[in-house]
């Protein structure tokens, strides 16, 4: 089994996606979901998914099925 990998920028890239839409696609949730398996992930991007966990809970934000933010 492969270990899964981040990709450099990922998270920023979620939080910018999510702050400008409001939604948190399915496509970002595959995103976290490979940061949380990702054991070097720095304080900054560990604080990100944190937030947007937060966000979430607080109905700030809302979870969709869509891949994508662009429906």
């Amino acid at each position: 089994m492969h270990p899964v990998q981040l990709l450099p920028g990922a998270i920023s890239e979620i939080l910018a996606s999510v702050t400008d839409t409001g939604v948190l696609t399915l496509a970002d949730r595959y995103g976290l979901m490979a940061a949380t398996f990702d054991d070097s992930l720095n304080d900054e991007d560990r604080g990100c998914v944190n937030r947007l966990l937060r966000a979430v809970l607080r109905g700030r934000v809302k979870v969709v099925n869509e891949l994508s933010a662009a429906f």
